[in-house]
């Protein structure tokens, strides 16, 4: 009969290869024991960031946008008529980043400003058939096809991806990047960094 100290490794043995396969299966992989777990680890980094790259390349060929772009030409076109700080507001970043993509985006003939029925000291944004074009050319977003699935996986599972995603964001952060839910190898950077995104936006 095992004793409590040989029970309690086998449930953590157990725990582990169960979490081993769980993380396998929500991102489409089998474990390849003939590497070391740093390896692997990289690997599955490696493949998020290709996949992200791959996506940016394909959207900017396809609709002449960056991921950024196309997730602010989305939230407009979802609201009709949208203020600037909403957009900040939904993508966590500062009012000086979106004021940038939204005078980008003006000047591409996607968005139109006007002022608001509301108050008259604010501007509403909408999107005009250009940016409606847009749209409809660029290929599915990443981050959407992400949700679709993560929002399939049971909660366990959500949670256990989440907490282990947070931890390699923790392990991988060297400053104040931004927050923003969007799957894309370009910065948004918040108030300290907003001088460069005017060049990177």
């Amino acid at each position: 009969m095992l004793d409590k100290h040989q029970t309690n490794g086998l449930d953590e043995r157990d725990a582990l290869s169960t979490a081993q396969n769980a993380v396998a299966q929500a991102f489409g992989t089998e474990p390849d024991h003939r590497m070391d777990r740093t390896d692997t680890s990289l690997v599955a980094l490696r493949r998020i960031l290709r996949a992200t790259e791959d996506y940016g390349r394909n959207l900017a060929r396809d609709a002449g946008l960056t991921a950024v772009q196309l997730r602010v030409l989305q939230i407009v076109a979802e609201t009709g008529n949208c203020h600037p700080s909403e957009i900040a507001n939904r993508m966590g970043v500062s009012q000086a980043t979106i004021s940038v993509l939204i005078k980008k985006l003006e000047k591409f003939g996607l968005l139109e400003r006007h002022q608001s029925a509301e108050d008259r000291r604010q501007i509403d944004l909408t999107i005009t058939r250009e940016g409606q074009a847009r749209l409809q050319s660029a290929p599915n977003a990443l981050q959407q096809r992400y949700v679709q699935k993560f929002e399939s996986l049971p909660d366990w599972e959500q949670s256990m991806i989440v907490a282990v995603l947070e931890r390699v964001a923790m392990m991988l952060d060297d400053g104040d990047y931004d927050a923003s839910p969007v799957l894309a190898t370009g910065e948004i950077t918040r108030a300290g960094r907003d001088a460069q995104t005017r060049e990177k936006v």
